[in-house]
């Protein structure tokens, strides 16, 4: 009698909680593609034709149209390019389009967060627009699709195609002058942070303290006289027992923290000095 008055008290509870799962009518999707040193992610819903007239019906011609299903279409990208010869800047923007019988408006648009197209649309917002001409495709395309085609290092087609149109919008980056600024840079050796970060872990974990403060001494020759620096500095000289030497940086790193406002920084540095010179 007990486990059936416990199964009455639970079985409500249980199906207050249930829920019945169902596969999505239009399955979400989200790709990611890099296109020379850049990374371009596409997310977006995949409605299938279901034996459905496409564009003309179910998707009205010269509508605004969120370009696929549920959520607005999204890409996000890493880098600066050009949409068929248009600059936009890195971030998230939501693909919204106009289909035609002869021509497609396109628009990348800042605000993301739409459920569809915008209860009001706002030019503002549109951070680039352009015209594509969409195509016949021999074979239907069942689930809407977006993607990349035609990759070379610094260009790449973006695709969107569905029953049997296509249409496609060039993409261009600068990936040439990407790679040669980073070689120019790798060439170049290491900057003055990657001396400073390898002399400061060497100092911090008990390493060789004579190759930390070399390559101090190279940081603050690359990057000039920074208080943050000369402090790492004076640490490292202290830790080595040179404590004129330390006192030498840490009056120096004051001097600068005291111009620059950073409490810190002068408190640290007038401690340390005055525990040093009693060394």
């Amino acid at each position: 009698m007990k486990q059936i008055l416990i199964l009455a008290f639970l079985l409500p509870a249980f199906l207050m909680n249930a829920q019945v799962k169902t596969p999505q009518p239009s399955p979400s999707c989200k790709v990611t593609q890099n296109v020379g040193l850049t990374e371009i992610t596409l997310e977006y819903s995949r409605p299938g034709m279901k034996d459905r007239v496409i564009f003309g019906d179910l998707v009205p011609y010269d509508k605004m149209w969120r370009t696929g299903a549920n959520k607005n279409s999204i890409i996000t990208i890493t880098d600066p390019m050009k949409i068929d010869g248009q600059d936009i800047e890195p971030g998230s923007y939501a693909i919204f389009t106009k289909p035609g019988k002869s021509s497609w408006e396109y628009y990348f648009y800042t605000d993301t967060e739409n459920w569809g197209t915008p209860e009001e649309w706002s030019d503002e917002k549109v951070a680039l627009k352009g015209m594509a001409t969409p195509m016949n495709t021999k074979d239907e395309v069942e689930n809407f699709t977006i993607g990349f085609d035609y990759l070379r290092d610094g260009a790449a087609k973006l695709g969107i195609a569905w029953g049997n149109t296509k249409v496609e919008i060039p993409v261009s980056l600068a990936t040439d002058e990407m790679v040669m600024k980073t070689i120019e840079t790798t060439m170049a050796g290491p900057s003055g942070n990657d001396y400073y970060n390898a002399a400061r872990f060497y100092r911090e974990n008990g390493k060789d303290l004579d190759q930390a403060l070399t390559w101090m001494d190279k940081a603050l020759e690359i990057r000039g006289e920074k208080f943050w620096i000369l402090r790492q500095k004076a640490l490292l000289q202290a830790d080595m027992k040179d404590y004129k030497g330390a006192i030498k940086s840490a009056t120096r790193s004051l001097e600068l923290a005291k111009e620059a406002n950073y409490d810190n920084y002068i408190k640290s540095n007038e401690a340390s000095i005055k525990e040093w010179s009693s060394k």
